[in-house]
């Protein structure tokens, strides 16, 4: 009761409720404009928390990521065009919804179940950390080595789209995780003379260009016209929502259980979790045939699923410094620079910061009901804003935040060409949050790979004679055996199928 008093009081603190206020209203500005991501949210709030304490600094993340994912449900149900990709799977169902007159019933469902979504998964997390943490302190390099193995394993089997892109896209950041001094031996590695490459790849530059100046790119060579939203009047927005809830209360908890499961596998995320949630409904509807034509079912179960899986990803990024999503990723960025290293370990050392990110969590999805009411009310006039107007302004903050990073050009440099790659490998359909994990998780890999072969003197028998260690070992190689098996499978009948 101690630990969580002192957490009320960092939480309470006015400095931190105002920059919860602002960073809602960033969240959803940014949410509700298409082709602004939840991950472009965070990445550009960075070098603002770079001046800040832990607390607020984490306070501005979370409530601007789980604003920023509400809001893109805004533009979904009104232009058909998702504001983030974590409500692409069901815009067209919430659009489909709004030209049926259900536009208030649609909006208000969105608001709503997101909330109750949000605190669902922030639930689990504030359950499963503190076990998952005393469990992880039994961990040694052997264990750390196949999680990273396994987190590195189901981001790319889970990523949207061809499995190999997201394999190629992994395994390049992993090359750029080796850039640098090397951990084990201290000899520059890949540098080529450049002072600046020694200090290895920067992530917070490098992650502003992939999700932020790729954006940008790619939004500004688009119309910069306002967009036109349907022009129905919002009425009474919780009219109605009552009793989708007590119709659809299965499809909400099913949907948010699964948001949060998804959210906690590393590099999966909101959008893989409403996507599978959305096929998750249709599924299992008695009414299947209704999808596609503005069921509220799917809306219902989808939404839940991605605000869930917000609070499911900082699960491994709290436990065990393995990023849940590539919104995670920049926190564990921002958490390095804070001196504060995720992991079982903070759980002993700040157990007031641990708790005080919970109660953040809790308030952020609280206050999505009064701010998201504003939001939609808004909406419509926030929607005519010209995107000419917002790409300058938002290309200054991430010049601003890269140098910030790195103190030099360099930072600039970095995000300049990765803003290029990120806009290149979406061009191409190769999914960039597998590089950004990569670039994350390859240290920890190498480290506990090293160290693991100098305890063992060389032996790979202690990788799987220690219980844990082996019991991750066995998982992450059956998981490599089923993908390989199932590839042959394919092959094979490919094959059969070409044979005359």
């Amino acid at each position: 009761m101690e630990v969580f008093l002192k957490a009320l009081a960092l939480v309470a603190d006015p400095q931190v409720m105002l920059v919860m206020v602002l960073s809602a209203i960033f969240g959803l500005f940014v949410g509700a404009i298409p082709g602004l991501t939840a991950t472009m949210a965070t990445a550009l709030l960075v070098p603002v928390t770079f001046f800040m304490p832990p607390v607020p600094a984490l306070a501005a993340i979370v409530t601007a990521t789980a604003m920023a994912i509400f809001a893109g449900d805004i533009p979904g149900a009104m232009l058909r065009m998702p504001g983030t990709p974590a409500s692409a799977a069901y815009a067209d169902e919430s659009y489909q919804m709004a030209r049926r007159g259900q536009l208030t019933l649609n909006l208000g469902v969105n608001l709503v179940f997101s909330v109750a979504g949000g605190l669902v998964g922030v639930a689990f997390l504030i359950l499963a950390a503190p076990h998952l943490a005393e469990a992880a302190l039994n961990f040694s390099s052997f264990e750390y080595f196949w999680l990273a193995l396994l987190g590195l394993s189901s981001a790319t089997l889970i990523a949207t789209g061809d499995r190999t892109k997201a394999f190629l896209s992994m395994l390049i950041g992993l090359g750029l995780g080796c850039v640098g001094i090397d951990p084990m031996a201290g000899h520059p590695r890949f540098t080529y003379g450049q002072v600046d490459l020694m200090a290895g790849i920067s992530m917070i530059p490098t992650m502003i260009g992939a999700f932020a100046l790729s954006e940008l790119l790619r939004t500004s060579a688009e119309t910069s016209a306002p967009l036109a939203p349907i022009g129905e009047k919002i009425g009474q927005l919780f009219r109605g929502v009552g009793e989708v809830a007590r119709k659809y209360w299965v499809n909400f908890l099913r949907g948010s259980l699964l948001g949060t499961a998804i959210g906690a596998l590393p590099g999966a995320g909101a959008d893989i979790a409403a996507w599978m949630a959305y096929a998750t409904a249709r599924r299992f509807s008695r009414e299947p045939e209704k999808f596609g034509t503005g069921h509220v079912e799917g809306v219902t179960e989808s939404t839940a699923a991605n605000n869930a899986a917000l609070g499911g990803a900082w699960i491994p990024a709290l436990v065990f410094g393995i990023p849940g999503d590539s919104i995670t990723a920049i926190v564990i960025g921002v958490l390095y620079m804070k001196g504060m290293n995720p992991g079982p370990s903070v759980f002993l050392q700040n157990p007031q910061f641990i708790d005080a990110v919970f109660i953040v969590f809790v308030l952020a999805n609280l206050m999505m009901l009064p701010f998201g009411y504003l939001a939609i009310r808004g909406a419509q006039q926030l929607l005519r804003v010209p995107r000419g107007m917002l790409i300058p302004m938002i290309l200054l903050f991430c010049t601003v935040g890269s140098f910030a990073m790195t103190n030099s050009a360099y930072g600039i440099v970095l995000m300049l060409i990765f803003g290029l790659v990120g806009w290149w490998f979406e061009d191409h359909g190769i999914p960039v949050a597998p590089l950004i994990l990569g670039l994350v998780l390859g240290e920890l890999l190498e480290q506990s790979f090293m160290s693991s072969l100098i305890k063992a003197d060389g032996s790979l028998l202690p990788f799987f004679s220690r219980p844990i260690a082996g019991v991750l070992g066995v998982i992450t190689l059956t998981v490599w055996g089923v993908v390989l098996l199932g590839g042959l499978r394919n092959l094979l009948q490919t094959e059969r199928a070409a044979t005359p």
